[in-house]
């Protein structure tokens, strides 16, 4: 099993996010910070916000932040929503199956044991589960505090 390139860079997206809280992130910095690129972390970004995993902000001070607390975004949810519209094998497209094999093959339902197994282990966790006390991932990921404008600071000493 793989997941996708979208599926790899939502979960970058939500960790990074969950590592700024207080901020909202601007989609260069996650692209810098995670090795991705933005033509595809705006497509992601798409899917993550429809999905109500994030919430997104337009205009010179955009940028996304999570949506509700990471303890409350699973894992495996955020797998099926980029996923689950991929059937795993061929006999799992009923309109696409072509496979001689369809009316005998135990192999199916196997595969889709597996798979919920898969997705129940991923249930069991959160997008907390993955940055809480996680100081590697931190310093990887946090983003340095808001440094005021030159001018506004010159401004401010000028009163």
């Amino acid at each position: 099993m793989r997941l996708t390139t979208r599926t790899n860079l939502a979960m970058r997206v939500l960790m990074f996010c969950a590592v700024n809280p207080d901020r909202t992130v601007r989609k260069h910095e996650i692209a810098e910070a995670c090795n991705a690129s933005e033509n595809h972390l705006a497509q992601v970004i798409n899917t993550l916000a429809h999905e109500d995993f994030i919430t997104t902000l337009r205009g010179r001070a955009g940028g996304m932040k999570l949506a509700r607390p990471p303890e409350q975004i699973g894992v495996g949810n955020v797998l099926r929503a980029f996923e689950a519209r991929l059937p795993f094998a061929e006999c799992f497209d009923t309109e696409t199956n072509t496979c001689p094999l369809r009316d005998a093959c135990l192999f199916r339902g196997a595969l889709s044991e597996a798979l919920e197994a898969f997705y129940g282990t991923l249930d069991r966790k959160t997008i907390a589960d993955l940055v809480e006390n996680n100081t590697a991932l931190e310093a990887m990921l946090s983003l340095p505090g808001l440094q005021p404008i030159p001018i506004c600071t010159a401004a401010r000493a000028a009163r």
